[in-house]
């Protein structure tokens, strides 16, 4: 397995997923019926943890591709689209439908799991 390329894409997904939930806070809270007093962006740890989800979801995709020899930056891109908009995304809505969570949620936390997981499968067939 090539460590840094796991690594980049767990950093550029995670990174992105900063970009993201930065810009939709609002409706994500909103969502998730959470307020600004509810949210302890001190506590490190849904930060850590969030991280290491990174490297391990970008570890199991790069051994995925290697094993199903999906080589070039095309076909990662739409590996990684496939795997997040096919796999991870419907089991996060079979999640959140079940604890009756709002539609919204579900679109904000699985668009994040699609476009982050192309992201990792473009980095991870450019190294």
């Amino acid at each position: 397995m090539e460590y840094l390329g796991v690594l980049v894409a767990a950093v550029a997904s995670y990174a992105f997923g900063a970009m993201w939930y930065m810009m939709l806070a609002k409706p994500w809270m909103e969502a998730a019926g959470l307020s600004e007093d509810d949210v302890n962006r001190k506590n490190p740890l849904p930060f850590i943890i969030s991280f290491v989800a990174a490297i391990l979801v970008a570890g199991m995709m790069r051994h995925a591709f290697a094993q199903a020899g999906i080589e070039g930056a095309n076909k990662g891109l739409w590996a990684g689209f496939g795997l997040g908009a096919f796999i991870a995304a419907p089991w996060i809505v079979t999640n959140y439908a079940f604890a009756g969570r709002p539609m919204r949620l579900m679109f904000i936390d699985g668009g994040y799991a699609i476009v982050g997981c192309s992201i990792m499968g473009l980095i991870l067939t450019l190294f």
